[in-house]
């Protein structure tokens, strides 16, 4: 009997090709077909241990798609000799651009200017941008999106960038203009804008909390495309109430989708969107043609490319 993979994603007969001699493949999401399967390819639902259960002994691999893997369980996933993979080179260049667009929105109050014209109660004083050339950009995180982003903002607006990150090495050589420092109070001291780039993981939950926002000069902005709960969401809205920041670049929220009566919505100095930024389709192309890819891996008894759970290798894929 062929293995299965199982997924809620409708893929083309074209991007699945690689698949149809290794696998019976379900694309319907239908939670009867679930059981027994070799292969689950997980949305945005939580996947714990249980979960993994419910799937059956067969289960070797949960292929997720794009970055995160904040909603699998992965100890429980190597526990059980169960890999895990994902996609994080192909999110890099649409999601870093996506940052970039959030900054320029809020800084130029594009989406405030369009509410105006549209008829909407927006004084011509809301409608005063910032401009960011020469203007100091913090990062926190420094893996692919956020070296992008500093590249970008580097380059193309000579921006002064300046990085934290715990797990890369300060010593390593940067492209002028770009600075690293062991102190992430210094990022939200000096930049006139912030932007977020890291995982969502159990340290990286609240990283951002009131105290960093209270240090952020009077007038700067927060940009996070990264997981809403990296940030502690009641602080950031309560600044921007009070006036201290001059506003704030989201694609990602807590909880998500965000409620309907979260101030963050009605704030015309925030632009928001919902978490889309990796939706373009060049990376959806590059996302599950990866996945394909690995999942293919994995059924010949190959290590996947990006594999997340080294410990668990080579987990069921010999059993």
């Amino acid at each position: 009997m062929m293995p299965r993979v199982w997924m809620n994603w409708l893929l083309s007969d074209e991007a699945l090709a690689p698949l149809s001699e290794l696998a019976e493949v379900i694309t319907d999401g239908d939670p009867d077909k679930f059981s027994g399967s070799t292969v689950v390819v997980p949305t945005f639902e939580p996947v714990d241990g249980a979960f993994m259960d419910r799937v059956g002994p067969q289960l070797n691999l949960l292929a997720k798609p794009g970055i995160g893997l904040d909603n699998i369980d992965i100890p429980a996933a190597s526990e059980r000799g169960i890999l895990v993979c994902h996609t994080p080179d192909a999110v890099t260049e649409s999601t870093a651009e996506h940052t970039v667009g959030l900054l320029l929105a809020v800084a130029k109050r594009i989406v405030a200017g369009d509410m105006q014209l549209r008829g909407a109660d927006v004084p011509r004083s809301g409608l005063l941008g910032t401009e960011v050339r020469g203007k100091t950009l913090g990062v926190v995180g420094y893996g692919r999106i956020g070296r992008r982003v500093a590249e970008i903002c580097s380059l193309a607006f000579q921006m002064p960038v300046l990085v934290y990150d715990p797990y890369i090495d300060p010593n390593q050589s940067t492209p002028d203009g770009i600075t690293f420092t062991d102190d992430m109070d210094t990022i939200f001291a000096q930049g006139d804008f912030v932007t977020i780039h890291t995982p969502l993981t159990a340290e990286t939950h609240h990283l951002v909390v009131e105290r960093h926002f209270r240090l952020m000069k009077r007038g700067s902005y927060l940009i996070n495309a990264s997981r809403g709960p990296v940030i502690d969401e009641g602080a950031l809205i309560k600044v921007l109430q009070e006036g201290h920041l001059a506003g704030a670049g989201l694609d990602v929220f807590d909880p998500e989708p965000p409620e309907a009566e979260n101030p963050l919505l009605s704030m015309p100095n925030v632009v928001v969107t919902p978490h889309i930024a990796a939706s373009t389709e060049t990376c959806h192309s590059a996302i599950f043609n990866s996945l394909v890819a690995q999942i293919g891996q994995v059924l010949r008894g190959e290590r996947p490319t990006s594999l997340a759970n080294p410990e668990a290798w080579p987990g069921r894929v010999e059993e």
